[in-house]
């Protein structure tokens, strides 16, 4: 994919925005790539995490890539660029494992609603996130976006960071929690996957319907059907070989089954 850079590390599918050159502002066919992502896991049930970064080192995404607004003359542009992006973020929100972002530098615009995607995010002292759109180019954010901003930052700490068109630093984030976890650089890599080791040994059927609870609160508010996927979950082989393991004090090697 032109710009995401995809690679399957045994558990672990790493993503990686690659547009270095302009902060890893995304493109079109980065947009596209992300869009995989939901089917690729879906087809391969031997990932058991997947982990979105930046290139270089130096941003993780600085929004959308303006150039790509330079032909926009009508509302109905707009229109279908949101829709386009927010189809997007819904088909990262439905990956079935768990997607770790890995924040060092600003995490704007797009960046953000990629970040906020994320079911966990690691960032670096220096990583800042935003959407100043208010004082930069004038357009706005979505409900979806807004939606998940407020789910995982607050209501009023989205309002207070979007009306202000401010950066809030990754130890702001953190307190929000909307950071897991603030890492010095110099200790990212390790920490990195010491998490993903231990997410790849939880049990991915468990881990997938809480995320599938995650989404439908998002998009129903708390009182959603869950029963199809208690009943999934409490029906696998990986339940029943838990309950056992569990009562014999044996270690158990999840199946996803």
């Amino acid at each position: 994919m032109s710009g995401l850079e995809i690679e399957r590390d045994g558990a672990i599918l790493r993503l990686t925005l690659s547009n270095p050159e302009r902060r890893n502002a995304i493109t079109w066919p980065m947009y596209d790539g992300l869009s995989s992502v939901e089917a690729l896991v879906a087809e391969d049930r031997g990932i058991r995490v997947v982990v979105l970064r930046g290139a270089g080192g130096k941003a993780f995404a600085a929004g959308t890539d303006i150039r790509q607004f330079a032909d926009f003359t009508t509302g109905e542009q707009g229109v279908e660029y949101e829709r386009r992006i927010a189809a997007v973020l819904t088909s990262l929100l439905r990956v079935r494992v768990p997607v770790v972002g890995v924040v060092q530098g600003p995490a704007v615009g797009a960046g953000l609603a990629l970040a906020a995607c994320c079911d966990l995010v690691v960032a670096t002292p220096d990583a800042v996130f935003g959407a100043p759109v208010a004082r930069t180019l004038g357009n706005t954010l979505p409900p979806l976006v807004i939606a998940r901003l407020q789910q995982r930052l607050g209501a009023g700490r989205t309002m207070a960071l979007l009306l202000t068109a401010g950066l809030m630093p990754s130890s702001e984030a953190a307190i929000a929690g909307f950071v897991t976890e603030v890492i010095e650089r110099e200790d990212l890599d390790e920490r990195v996957e010491q998490l993903l080791a231990v997410i790849c040994a939880n049990a991915p059927l468990t881990l997938a319907s809480m995320k599938e609870f995650d989404r439908r609160i998002l998009r129903d508010g708390a009182f959603v059907d869950g029963e199809d996927v208690l009943a999934e979950v409490y029906a696998s082989r990986d339940f029943q070989a838990g309950v056992k393991a569990f009562l014999a004090h044996e270690d158990i090697e999840w199946e996803g089954r």
